[in-house]
């Protein structure tokens, strides 16, 4: 039985009315960060719930980008994201080809197990993998932090990686390997330059999910000229004696907005992966 037009109408408001609150669900913290960013520092600790501060300012993004160090957390946070979306890409461009293109005993459990890691906090494995790091001389360097970064994001980037080439026709390299390309002439001259799209947005979201890391340079990385943003402002509480709230969320607003903007330009490319292949029949 079809639904009136009142009844769509009202499934529709329905829809829109949980849409709303599942944003509001996850903006206010963002929105209670932001307030905090703007308040003084008598503002901090009052009594009565206001979004709103009686006197905003913006004294404390000032005094945040005044601190020597932070341009190079920012710095080593870049070079920590993009160094491990490079090379989770290099990793899970060919992996996702071949799980694409070709079929093997217990290739869907294959593909479950990668992810299955996906969803393993590194938080369980962190105590045993800070040892094993160590015993191969490769804490407090950005090399070692880069080698977890890298198999943090691999299965990600298969996964995104493998539905957009499962939305490729394969006849296209197999014309490819008849004018006598091998396979993986194929794949590199055909294939990859068709899946820029792809791998652009496979890129991104893995270099804003490295930028946002914690607990992998927390554990690894100790010297202040190493740590990434997101330790480096957890570093800031310790810093003042006084109370340091407010530069704290200075800080992590300003932290966030590379994250942001990056995610709105490069939206269309993002959203072109994650629906990649789901038309494929």
């Amino acid at each position: 039985m079809s639904l009136l037009p009142g009844g769509r109408r009202a499934t529709a408001i329905g829809l829109y009315l949980a849409y709303g609150g599942i944003l509001l669900f996850f903006m206010l913290p963002l929105l209670w960060l932001l307030s905090l960013s703007v308040r003084g520092p008598a503002e901090i600790f009052v009594s009565e719930l206001r979004l709103i501060p009686r006197e905003p300012t913006l004294i404390n993004f000032a005094q945040v980008l005044q601190i020597r160090q932070f341009p190079l957390y920012l710095l080593n946070g870049l070079k920590l994201a993009v160094g491990g979306a490079a090379g989770a890409a290099l990793i899970a461009a060919p992996a996702a080809y071949a799980c694409s293109r070709f079929d093997f005993k217990a290739k869907k459990a294959a593909l479950f197990a990668v992810l299955a890691f996906q969803m393993i906090s590194p938080l369980v494995v962190m105590v045993p993998l800070y040892r094993y790091m160590d015993s191969l001389g490769l804490t407090e360097s950005h090399a070692g932090a880069l080698i977890i970064y890298v198999a943090i994001a691999s299965p990600m980037s298969t996964w995104l990686m493998k539905g957009f080439f499962d939305g490729l026709p394969p006849e296209l390299e197999q014309a490819a390997m008849i004018d006598g390309c091998t396979r993986f002439g194929a794949f590199r001259r055909i294939v990859l330059p068709l899946s820029v799209p792809g791998l652009a947005a496979a890129f991104i979201l893995t270099a804003i999910m490295g930028w946002s890391q914690f607990i992998v340079p927390f554990i690894l990385l100790s010297k202040p000229d190493l740590l990434p943003i997101s330790v480096g402002i957890y570093n800031l509480l310790g810093t003042y004696t006084g109370s340091a709230t407010q530069l704290v969320a200075a800080a992590s607003v300003l932290s966030l907005l590379p994250a942001i903007v990056v995610f709105l330009v490069f939206q269309r490319f993002i959203v072109g992966a994650l629906t990649a292949g789901a038309l494929k029949e």
